[in-house]
């Protein structure tokens, strides 16, 4: 799936509601909470804090999947095409950054 239908399938959900997409704002503090959620499964998998017995498992790509959809709904909020933007971050990337890491089968700097 294209980003773009990520957005047009975000919106068709949406527009069916009265109360539309929240506020700039509110989405940047509800996209916090998600990543505090994401960090949390993390930190039960990778991290040195395991969970407690009693506490359910739960999924890091269901907690990157609900990140992505309050970014989608930010974006669609804002009227930003999430493709074009992701392909002027990967330009920069490309660009900018091509000689910052270390390429695979190049020999390590000193």
């Amino acid at each position: 799936m294209h980003l773009q239908e990520v957005q047009g399938r975000v919106d068709a959900y949406i527009s069916q509601f009265r109360e539309g997409y929240f506020q700039p704002m509110t989405l940047v503090v509800r996209l916090a909470e998600e990543l505090g959620e994401l960090a949390r499964e993390i930190n039960h998998h990778y991290g040195e804090k395991p969970k407690k017995k009693d506490e359910p498992e739960g999924d890091i790509a269901l907690e990157l999947g609900d990140l992505l959809f309050v970014l989608t709904c930010l974006a669609n909020r804002l009227d930003i095409d999430m493709e074009k933007a992701f392909l002027a971050v990967m330009e920069k990337f490309e660009t900018r950054d091509k000689d910052r890491w270390t390429r695979i089968g190049e020999p390590q700097q000193p």
